[in-house]
């Protein structure tokens, strides 16, 4: 079994204020990929940079407090790649990848945009990138025989069913028909050629989300988004065999506006 969770912790040094530590005591993953870490390596304490059990590669932002992915792993990589060979966004913090015996998993940070901004086209940009990285991953893993997960914050819902309020939010970022129709390109099987793993679990759920606002009672009415994904390559995803999202039971104890989202892989 191989269990990998993904989280966006929202900046890991107030996460582990928080209750992010306690969770990390607790987990069972084998592989953890966390997203938007703000933080070089050295301002982390080093219960939290390199904590007991874990082999650990952080890949921090060029801009300080920025982005920023990391990836704990229970075993030592026997390959680390930190970005994805676009030179706009080498450093950008957004893209980390490690082999594991038979599975390439990677934690992805894909840009949050904004309509009509610098932002957006930034993002716009990066997923044209990264869809042609996508696609040779998954080549270069089949020709080797292996599978690949990326895990992550892809800043995107794909359809009506990811979000709640997908009505008020058809013209904003996230949720834009160019947005989803390029996910939708990423898990075509004759295109992209992936699977959106824990859709494919819950394939009639709303939701499970996995963010919510810190605005108003968005957590309590349970009006999120699912926007962190395990997109993995189909002979992965059919061993999926439990994909969850570890939602706080109380806005109180929440450390990030995001949860963990877990799949267990019975390979």
């Amino acid at each position: 079994m191989l269990t990998v969770t993904s989280v966006n912790v929202n900046g890991l040094r107030a996460a582990a204020k928080k209750g992010f530590v306690e969770w990390l005591a607790g987990t069972s993953a084998d592989v953890l990929c966390l997203q938007e870490v703000r933080a070089e390596p050295q301002q982390l304490p080093e219960h939290v940079r390199t904590p007991d059990g874990w082999h650990v590669v952080h890949a921090p932002a060029a801009a300080k407090g920025r982005a920023g992915v990391s990836l704990y792993t229970r075993r030592e990589p026997d390959r680390i790649q930190v970005g994805f060979g676009a030179a706009e966004f080498e450093t950008s913090g957004r893209y980390v990848e490690v082999d594991l015996p038979g599975v390439t998993v990677a934690s992805l940070y894909l840009p949050s945009g904004e309509v009509g901004t610098e932002r957006q086209d930034e993002k716009i940009r990066f997923m044209g990138d990264f869809l042609v990285h996508l696609k040779a991953l998954r080549e270069r893993a089949a020709a080797d025989g292996r599978e690949v997960v990326v895990c992550g914050d892809w800043n995107i819902a794909h359809q009506q069913a990811d979000l709640k309020n997908w009505r008020g939010n058809q013209k904003n970022s996230g949720f834009l028909p160019e947005e989803r129709e390029w996910l939708g390109r990423v898990f075509d099987a004759e295109d992209g050629g992936y699977v959106d793993v824990v859709r494919a679990l819950h394939p009639d759920a709303e939701g499970p989300y996995s963010w919510w606002s810190y605005r108003g009672r968005a957590f309590d009415n349970d009006s999120g988004w699912r926007i962190d994904y395990h997109v993995s390559t189909p002979r992965l995803a059919a061993k999926a065999v439990k994909g969850y999202v570890e939602r706080a039971a109380t806005h109180e104890e929440r450390w990030s506006d995001h949860a963990p989202v877990t799949v267990v892989y019975d390979l």
